[in-house]
């Protein structure tokens, strides 16, 4: 069962979100609170009165104001009985009703240079609360101070539907909601962009270091570390290659010496080591060839069919000599880019590698995408297909051959980007196809 990999996105975008979310929210309820002034106490006159009282003054004949009923008026004082307003304009003339509290006898003759104000009564039955308001009037400008319908949802209401405090919570959620995964997104670039340098990392391209410009600071060591861990990576590798090739020079001398003096013993039972012998002396070939895949490759463009029949011609007198037979199909006439002699090598391991396997005849055919090998050996089990290219790996044990040859196959066809695969022949045996990107 594999484990859900944890991601930033929750605790760099989500997270923050909700918090801003839940900041605002509460923000708004307390700027509602403090401006409905909780601690206060006491009902707000309704503001509302304020226009119905003002439609409701007129002017005499004499220009002093006067009240008409209008149905208006007349349905609030049905309403609230306790009503009572004064109305001023601009020259300080007014005109009251109703039994106005002596508290506010001082702003008559004063109202004309007031504009808007709240007041409120601290304790039942609160006739002392009014609303001061400048209103339009069938008499013209005037301010009118009055007591009504009490509430206490008036400022509330008016912060609900205030044109501007809701819009600006909304804005401001936006932004967050846009904002913030942006700024995660272009802080977390550094890291995208190193992923796709640690993507291209592989045993050919060794020597590459992971950038560490972009990178944020808190990622910064562990691109440090992977990059230490890439360069102890790359000097051991180096040191194993260095071993390998020397081995496989210093193995080149006494393995000659040994082929001479087994060639030239004169008891039988010596003379039949020779193909142990040959046989150190091919796995000591293929370490080398093993290490000038990791050297300077001379590519060149190469006519597939023309190498083809050179190996061909080269390995025929040896098949002859132990009763095989190899021919050679040229089924299209491709040209590819790459090391000739590395590909020189993969087509003689792969005819070697049949005839130690048992095939009698070996079929080399030019393909409009490589080559193929075919023999009438006993073939090879699907389920051994993939095992075979591992290093020393085989399929039952025998006295020749290293284990190394379709290794070397492989590694050398994938590093001029193709691709080797095996299949079943039709009439037994096996094939194994390499397939070539070609010009």
């Amino acid at each position: 069962m594999s484990t859900r990999t944890p991601s930033l996105k929750r605790p760099l975008i989500v997270l923050p979100l909700l918090f801003q979310f839940a900041t605002l929210f509460i923000s708004f309820f307390i700027i509602v609170a403090l401006a409905m002034r909780l601690d206060s106490g006491g009902l707000y006159t309704d503001e509302t009165i304020a226009p119905v009282i003002a439609r409701a003054i007129v002017r005499d004949v004499d220009g002093r104001l006067a009240i008409r009923m209008t149905p208006e008026l007349t349905k609030l004082r049905s309403e609230s009985p306790d009503l009572w307003f004064v109305a001023e304009d601009d020259q300080g003339r007014s005109v009251a009703f109703g039994q106005t509290p002596s508290q506010y006898a001082s702003f008559i003759g004063a109202l004309h240079r007031l504009s808007y104000a709240q007041l409120r009564d601290r304790s039942p039955p609160y006739l002392l609360s009014a609303v001061i308001r400048r209103e339009d009037a069938p008499a013209g400008k005037v301010t009118v101070l009055g007591h009504g319908k009490l509430t206490g949802l008036t400022l509330v209401v008016g912060m609900a539907s205030n044109i501007l405090a809701v819009p600006v919570f909304l804005l401001l959620a936006l932004i967050s909601l846009i904002v913030t995964p942006w700024i995660v997104r272009r802080s977390v670039a550094g890291v995208s962009r190193v992923a796709r340098e640690a993507e291209q990392i592989d045993t050919d391209r060794r020597g590459r270091r992971l950038s560490e410009e972009h990178v944020p600071e808190e990622i910064a060591p562990l691109v440090r570390a992977v990059n230490d861990a890439l360069r102890r990576l790359d000097e051991g590798y180096e040191r194993q290659r260095r071993f390998i090739a020397s081995a496989a020079h210093e193995l080149r001398t006494p393995i000659a010496i040994l082929r001479l003096k087994v060639e030239a013993a004169e008891e039988a039972a010596r003379r039949r080591l020779g193909s142990d012998v040959q046989r150190l002396a091919n796995l000591a070939e293929q370490l080398l060839d093993l290490q000038r895949l990791d050297s300077e490759r001379n590519d060149e463009v190469i006519d597939l069919a023309s190498l083809v029949r050179r190996v061909a011609a080269d390995l025929a007198p040896l098949l002859i000599a132990s009763d095989r037979t190899i021919e050679v199909r040229v089924e299209g006439t491709p040209s590819i880019r790459g090391d000739a002699g590395a590909i020189e090598r993969v087509l003689t391991n792969l005819v070697q590698n049949a005839i130690e396997h048992g095939g009698r005849h070996v079929i080399v055919r030019v393909l409009i995408s490589g080559f193929e090998v075919e023999d009438d050996g006993p073939g090879i089990p699907p389920e051994e297909r993939e095992r075979v290219f591992e290093p020393f790996h085989r399929l039952q044990p025998r006295p020749t051959g290293t284990g190394l040859g379709l290794t070397l196959v492989q590694q050398v066809v994938e590093r001029h980007a193709g691709h080797v695969s095996i299949f079943g022949a039709t009439g037994g045996g096996a094939i194994v196809r390499v397939e070539l990107p070609a010009l």
